[in-house]
C-alpha cells in the first residue's frame, strides 16, 4: 500500500488566505458555508429547508477558563465559538474533491480555527477538519471542540417531523439501528414563551477506547418529508454527538473527546495547534437510503487508491473451528479443504505464539513468535508452506496493542512505553496497553511484522484489539484523554507506514468483532470483521445493518459451515458471507460432499460479484433490521441492477412483501435448493418460503 488515502489538505498551512469579504457564500459541493460581519462561519445545505442554519455557528470551542456564552448542558453556544469572525478563505480543487479552507479567530482570547471543508465530486457529502492555533500570549486550556456544529429545521415546529436514527453496539450484537422522535428526546417545551433557547440535550457517547463498543460512530437525522442528514466520526478515541434545540429549531454537535466524557483536555502554549477530530455529513432528499449512499459514496473517496486493491476470499481458523487452538496436525487439513473451497488467504488466527501447555495463554502475548511445541516436525514455516503451496496467501493473527503481565516484553519495554494512570501502568485483563506515541512500542511492532513478512512470507495481517483499557493515559498528555486521542493517532500512523514497508501486505481491522469499527482506521486497513456471532442465526442483522456504516467491500462477514447443519442452515451462513466480503471459517475437512459443494458455489459466486461491491450502495427495503426481526433483507444497488440478500428465521411458512422491488428476480444462491416463490406484486417482490429458517441472494433486473 502506498500513502493513498486522502491528504488533511491541498493548501498548506502556511499559505496565506484571501482577507475576507464582510459577508460572503461560498458553495463546497452540495454544502454552503455563510458568514457575516457580525457572526462566525456556519454550514448548511442551500437546497434544503432543513439542513443547517445560520444561526448556528460551525465551530464551537470550550476552554478551561471559558465554557459557554450561555448557560446549558449543550455543546453549543460557547463562548469562544460565538465571537469567531472570519478572516479570510482560500478555495482548491484537487484530488477529486473541492476543499475550502476557511480561518477565523477570536480577537480577545488569541485563539485561531482554521476549518477545511473536503467535498468529493459525485456525492452530498463534505469532510471537516479543524484546527485550533493559540495566536494570543497566554498559554490556553481546550476542553473540547466541536467538528461540526449545524442547525436542522427552522421553527419548533420542525422538530416535531424529524427522526434520529443510531446504531447500539456490543459484543456479538453490533449495529443495532434504531429510531426514534426527536420530540421524545427534546420536548416542547414552549421557547418561545420563555423568549429563550433550551439549556437541555440529548448525548450519544463512547467509552474509552472502543469507538464502536456501545454506539456507532455515525448516524442521521430524517424528516418524514424524506430529507435527511448522515454523519460519521473518525476516530479510534472518544466522540460525543448531541442533540439540542433552540427557538429556531434543532442543534446537532458532534465532537471528537470532551473533558466531561472522556476526561480530554489540551494545553496549548501560545503558537501551538491541536487538530479536532474529523467528521463528515451527508445530505439528500432520497430519505435514510439516499444519505447512507452518499457517506458510501464519501468513504470510497476517502480511502482514495486503497479502494483498487483486490478483494480476496479469505479462510480463517477461528470462528466455530480451532479457537485459538492452531497446531500442525488441525491446520493442514483446514488448508487443504480451503484451497479446495476456492480461498485465497488462508489465516492462522490467534495461539500461534503461545505454549500448548498453558492453556488460557492471554497473559503471555506480546512476543509474537512461534510457539515451537504447536508445529513439530518443520515448525511454523511447514504449515506455511503448505498455504503457500496450495496457492493461498498465509496470514497471521495479531494483537500489536498489548502486552500480556507475564510476557518477556512486558519487562524489557521501558515503562513510558506503556499506558500509564498515576504513576502505574494500566491492565485489563491480565493485558498492558502500548501507547504507540512511544519509539519503543513502534520499534518492538516494526520488528514483530518486518519478521513475520520477510521470514515467513506473510501476506495478510489480522490486527484485533481485545481490551478497552478506560479513559487513556496521561504519560506525556494534558489529561488521560489527550494521551489516548495521541496514541490512536500514532497507531494510525503506524499502520500506514507499515503498508508503505511491505505493499502487498494486507490489513484486517479487528476488535472483538467490531467494537473499534471507525474510519480512521477503515481508511487505511483492508477489511472489517463485523462480529464475533458464533451463532449463525443471529448473524444477519449485523450483516445487514454493517453497510450503514461500513463499506461493502470491507464488510468481512463470517460463514461457518458445520458438519450437522442441513442443507439449509448451510446456505444460511453462507449468505450471510456473501451479503458482503466472504470471510469463511468451520471444519471444512468434515464436512459432508454436498456441503463442501455448497461451499465451492458461494466462492464461485463471491468472486463473480466482488468486483461489483466497490459500486455498490446499501439500501434496506424493510428497513434496517430489529435485532429479532424474523425476516431480513439487505439491498446493494448496482450499476446493472440489484442483488438482494433474504434470511427468513421464522420456522414456519412465511410469506411477505419486499416492497419497492421491481423487475426480474431469481435465485443467484443457493442453486437447487427448496423453492422460495418470487411474484410481481403491486407492493413489490412477493415473497413465500416453505417451513423452516432459509436464506437466498436474489438477483433483480431493473425492468
Amino acid at each position: 500500500m502506498t500513502d493513498t488515502a486522502h491528504p488533511t489538505t491541498v493548501i498548506a498551512r502556511d499559505s496565506p488566505v484571501e482577507a475576507a469579504p464582510p459577508a460572503t457564500r461560498v458553495r463546497v459541493g452540495a454544502f454552503e458555508l455563510r458568514w457575516g460581519a457580525d457572526a462566525p462561519a456556519s454550514l448548511v445545505v442551500p437546497t434544503s429547508s432543513h439542513a443547517g442554519r445560520d444561526t448556528v455557528g460551525l465551530v464551537e470551542v470550550f476552554t478551561a477558563a471559558e465554557q459557554r456564552a450561555r448557560t446549558s448542558q449543550t455543546y453549543w453556544r460557547s463562548a469562544v465559538g460565538e465571537r469567531l469572525r472570519v478572516q479570510g478563505s482560500q478555495r482548491a480543487d484537487a484530488d477529486g474533491a473541492t476543499r475550502v479552507v476557511v480561518v477565523q479567530s477570536d480577537a480577545r482570547t488569541g485563539i485561531e480555527v482554521r476549518t477545511t471543508l473536503s467535498a468529493p465530486a459525485g456525492t452530498a457529502a463534505v469532510r471537516i477538519e479543524n484546527e485550533v492555533r493559540n495566536a494570543g500570549r497566554d498559554a490556553v486550556v481546550v476542553t473540547a471542540v466541536s467538528s461540526a456544529t449545524l442547525g436542522f429545521g427552522r421553527s419548533q415546529v420542525d422538530l416535531d417531523a424529524t427522526q434520529w436514527g443510531t446504531a447500539a453496539s456490543e459484543w456479538l450484537a453490533e449495529d443495532r439501528w434504531s429510531e426514534v422522535p426527536v420530540r421524545a428526546l427534546l420536548p416542547d417545551i414552549d421557547l418561545a414563551l420563555h423568549a429563550q433557547d433550551a439549556r437541555g440535550h440529548a448525548g450519544l457517547t463512547s467509552h474509552g477506547s472502543w469507538s464502536s463498543g456501545e454506539h456507532v460512530p455515525c448516524g442521521y437525522l430524517r424528516r418524514v418529508d424524506g430529507e435527511a442528514l448522515a454523519w460519521q466520526i473518525e476516530t479510534s478515541a472518544g466522540w460525543h454527538a448531541d442533540l439540542s434545540q433552540a427557538r429556531d429549531g434543532g442543534v446537532l454537535s458532534l465532537l471528537g473527546p470532551t473533558d466531561l466524557e472522556h476526561q480530554f483536555a489540551r494545553e496549548l502554549l501560545p503558537g501551538e495547534t491541536f487538530t479536532a477530530v474529523p467528521v463528515a455529513v451527508a445530505a439528500s432528499t432520497r430519505s435514510l437510503d439516499g444519505a447512507i449512499a452518499e457517506l458510501t459514496r464519501y468513504r470510497r473517496w476517502l480511502r482514495g487508491a486503497a479502494g483498487e486493491q483486490q478483494l480476496p476470499v479469505v479462510y480463517n481458523d477461528f470462528m466455530n473451528t480451532l479457537m485459538g487452538q492452531p497446531t500442525t496436525e488441525k491446520l493442514l487439513p483446514l488448508i487443504r479443504r480451503a484451497a479446495d473451497a476456492g480461498a485465497e488467504v488462508f489465516c492462522i488466527d490467534a495461539g500461534w505464539f503461545a505454549d500448548p501447555a498453558v492453556g488460557d495463554w492471554w497473559s503471555t502475548v506480546g512476543e509474537w513468535r512461534e510457539a515451537p511445541d504447536r508445529f513439530p516436525d518443520g515448525g511454523l514455516r511447514r504449515v506455511i508452506d503448505a498455504i503457500r503451496d496450495s496457492g493461498m496467501v498465509p496470514g497471521l493473527w495479531l494483537e500489536p496493542e498489548v502486552v500480556g503481565i507475564d510476557s518477556p516484553a512486558a519487562a524489557t519495554l521501558p515503562d513510558e512505553a506503556f499506558f500509564v494512570r498515576f504513576g502505574h501502568r494500566v491492565q485489563e485483563d491480565r493485558r498492558h496497553h502500548l501507547d504507540f506515541r512511544h519509539p519503543a512500542a513502534r520499534a518492538h511492532l516494526d520488528a514483530t511484522v518486518d519478521h513475520l513478512v520477510e521470514e515467513y512470507g506473510i501476506g495478510y495481517l489480522k490486527l484485533d484489539y481485545n481490551i478497552n483499557p478506560g479513559a487513556g493515559t496521561e504519560h506525556n498528555a494534558t489529561t488521560a484523554g489527550d494521551g489516548l486521542l495521541g496514541h490512536t493517532r500514532a497507531f494510525r500512523d503506524w499502520l500506514v507506514t507499515v503498508q508503505l514497508r511491505h505493499p502487498s501486505l494486507r490489513i484486517e481491522n479487528c476488535s472483538s468483532g467490531a467494537m473499534r469499527a471507525d474510519y480512521a482506521l477503515l481508511q487505511v486497513t483492508h477489511l472489517q470483521s463485523t462480529s464475533d456471532q458464533q451463532d449463525f442465526r443471529l448473524y444477519p442483522p449485523i450483516a445487514a445493518s454493517a453497510p450503514a456504516s461500513i463499506l461493502p467491500e470491507q464488510c468481512g462477514n463470517w460463514a461457518y459451515p458445520a458438519a450437522d447443519m442441513t442443507d439449509e442452515e448451510t446456505a444460511f451462513t453462507l449468505v450471510t458471507g456473501l451479503s458482503g466480503r466472504l470471510y469463511l471459517s468451520g471444519f471444512l475437512d468434515e464436512l459432508q460432499p454436498a456441503q463442501r459443494a455448497r461451499i465451492s458455489e458461494a466462492v464461485a459466486l463471491h468472486k463473480d460479484l466482488r468486483d461489483g461491491l466497490r459500486d455498490a450502495t446499501p439500501f434496506w427495503p424493510l428497513g434496517l433490521p430489529r435485532w429479532d426481526a424474523p425476516v431480513v433483507c439487505l439491498g446493494l444497488h448496482l450499476p446493472d441492477g440489484d442483488l438482494l440478500f433474504v434470511w427468513d428465521r421464522d420456522a414456519a411458512p412465511a410469506g411477505f412483501t419486499i416492497p419497492e422491488v421491481s423487475g426480474d428476480a431469481e435465485v443467484l444462491f443457493p442453486a437447487g435448493a427448496a423453492t422460495w416463490r418470487l411474484d410481481p406484486g403491486a407492493e413489490g417482490l412477493d415473497v413465500t418460503t416453505p417451513a423452516g429458517l432459509g436464506a437466498r441472494v436474489l438477483r433483480v433486473t431493473r425492468g
